[in-house]
């Protein structure tokens, strides 16, 4: 029976390599029919496993199809596309090849079915998007943070790579398989750890508003979908029902709205959010019943399209105004009226305003920890959303676009494309908002369907956002924190300045490891220093007097008797000096000969 199967990876890695002896112009049109053909492409997949290689002794599946897959490789494209018409008036292809690599490698990581075909990927994606922040030559921060950002992810790999190996030796198999939550190994934790670091968990999460706030203005628009995304999606696929997850991404819903709303960068601002939302999807992963990963897999999908969106608003303020900090900013509604509009409409969603995406995807979550009586982890991800409202929903739009008179700031004039990117992501975040099912039917955990994990509780299912409960509570609760941002809004004034996380713990580490390092180098290098000058010099003065004394008595003796001994007479040694070469071989090997000869006999 035949099968139908394309990988999108295929399509985008391709236009990457052919990129660079392609006019600009057609590479631009190429990053937009790309995306469109891998989301053709994924409506036309059968559930299996495709592309399977046999090398070596390994069999490498790229391609496995099923509900989990699908689902997160359908807003893939989606998200590419936007991605892609946000950044079509580039010029510089170099960002449309590091991008084209990085969305290939998102999508080989969605569809490989063993570590090993995962870790090829994952590693694109890496090294792929540390490019999109290196190339923003603009930014003097850029480069430094690029560096941290691909040693720490270099090190979330190494993890990866350690856990598999330990596991295929120990398994005898490299395939992608769901983990027994109850029944975890060494190596099962070290390829967990490795995840992690890409989802940016606490206290492994202080690369992601170290780098995103210096990628160029759409870079940060791609980055904000597909890393932190792939790790949900393969923490989903293989550890489903852990409880530390659980208990992690709580923790880090309420502490990434904590440092968004003491930010003042717009971009550092998001980028807190995306550890915070991304909290509440690894939350549902640990908590392992069906409506949590179902919200998780729900989230993840409407996260991509209203933080792009988001990511895209705050690019454009950066790009017009040449600033993203809201003490700089201000008085902008009337000169960038839809900025503002696009940039409100993911604001909503994030917060979790009925008739947009979040609202549909976020309570499923809550919900579902409700469902299964994990009542703690339920009240942290209400308090987040909260904090969600209050920083990305009022104070980020309140300062950059009022809370002065209207801003004489010089503006540089937006491209058409990025405006179409705009309406074209918050079409995507009204209408599934509007129309859950378009969504839902997607989710990997439904009746009927085979799921992918045994090790998932598969009760409750469903989950009706639109009941008359779930709204009032939505209103009261954005109602309620708007009315406190309005009461505060003198208190809550963005400040300029750096606030401290864990990376000032990474740099003290990293200062104290070099210092452990080298103290004990110096001290070696200070004693040896010592000891060749009281031991090492006298014993190359008397060596080298001993040379001297050869040189002189030895060498020079001999060759000055020789010459003697020719110029007094010496009529035998005169005769051996005949000049011809082949009768000083012919010596040579006479001599050779007796040498030989008597060390035989003697032997």
């Amino acid at each position: 029976m035949l099968t139908s199967f394309f990988h999108p990876a295929a399509l985008f890695i391709p236009a990457a390599l052919i990129t660079p002896f392609l006019p600009r112009n057609i590479v631009r049109w190429i990053t937009l029919l790309v995306p469109a053909l891998a989301l053709a492409a994924i409506y036309c997949m059968d559930n299996g496993a495709h592309w399977e290689i046999h090398y070596l002794g390994l069999k490498l599946t790229f391609g496995r199809v099923d509900q989990l897959s699908i689902i997160f490789a359908h807003v893939f494209a989606i998200q590419s596309f936007l991605g892609f018409v946000f950044a079509f008036h580039l010029k510089n292809k170099t960002q449309h090849i590091a991008a084209l690599l990085y969305v290939g490698g998102a999508f080989g990581s969605v569809f490989a079915g063993d570590y090993l075909t995962l870790f090829i990927f994952w590693e694109l994606m890496s090294v792929a998007s540390t490019f999109l922040v290196l190339f923003n030559r603009e930014n003097k921060l850029a480069a430094g943070a690029a560096f941290r950002y691909f040693l720490f992810h270099t090190m979330g790999g190494l993890l990866l790579l350690g856990g598999l190996l330990l596991r295929s030796q120990a398994l005898g198999t490299f395939d992608f398989l769901p983990t027994d939550p109850h029944a975890l190994q060494l190596y099962d934790y070290l390829i967990m750890a490795g995840f992690c670091v890409n989802a940016a968990v606490v206290p492994l999460h202080a690369w992601l508003p170290d780098t995103y706030p210096e990628a160029t203005v759409t870079g940060a628009v791609f980055m904000s979908a597909f890393t932190t995304k792939t790790a949900v999606y393969v923490l989903a696929r293989g550890f489903a029902g852990v409880e530390i997850l659980a208990i992690a991404g709580t923790i880090m819903a309420v502490y990434g709205v904590f440092y968004a709303t003491i930010e003042n960068n717009a971009r550092r601002i998001l980028s807190y959010h995306i550890v915070s939302q991304v909290g509440y999807m690894v939350a549902g992963v640990g908590i392992g019943t069906a409506m949590t990963v179902n919200g998780a897999c729900a989230h993840a999908y409407a996260h991509i399209l209203y933080k792009g969106l988001l990511f895209m608003g705050a690019g454009c303020l950066l790009y017009s105004a040449g600033t993203a900090k809201l003490t700089e900013l201000g008085g902008l509604v009337r000169r960038l009226p839809l900025v503002f509009i696009f940039y409100m409409v993911a604001a909503l969603s994030i917060s979790g305003m009925p008739f947009f995406n979040g609202f549909v995807s976020k309570t499923m979550t809550i919900a579902g920890a409700a469902s299964a009586h994990r009542t703690w982890l339920a009240i942290g991800l209400e308090i987040a959303a909260v904090g969600t409202f209050l920083s990305v929903g009022l104070k980020l739009p309140y300062f950059a676009f009022y809370s002065k008179p209207e801003n004489k700031m010089p503006l540089k004039k937006i491209p058409v494309n990025m405006y179409v990117a705009m309406a074209l992501g918050s079409f995507f975040c009204i209408l599934t908002g509007l129309w859950p099912s378009l969504l839902y039917r997607l989710l990997p955990f439904q009746p009927g369907i085979e799921p992918y994990s045994q090790y998932v509780t598969m009760s409750p299912y469903v989950y009706t956002p639109y009941t008359l409960w779930h709204i009032l509570q939505a209103f009261m609760l954005l109602g309620f924190t708007g009315l406190g941002f309005y009461v505060l809004r003198k208190v809550v004034v963005p400040h300029a300045q750096r606030n401290l996380d864990f990376e000032y713990l990474y740099r003290l580490f990293g200062r104290g490891f070099m210092k452990l390092v080298s103290w004990p180098a110096a001290a070696i290098d200070s004693v040896w220093g010592e000891v060749y000058r009281t031991v090492g010099l006298a014993f190359l003065k008397v060596t080298a007097k001993g040379a001297s004394i050869f040189d002189r008595k030895g060498i020079d003796g001999a060759l000055d008797g020789s010459v003697y001994g020719v110029g007094r007479g010496g009529h035998a040694l005169a005769r051996t000096q005949t000049g011809k070469l082949q009768g000083y071989l012919a010596t040579a090997l006479i001599i050779g000969l007796i040498v030989f000869a008597v060390a035989w006999f003697m032997g």
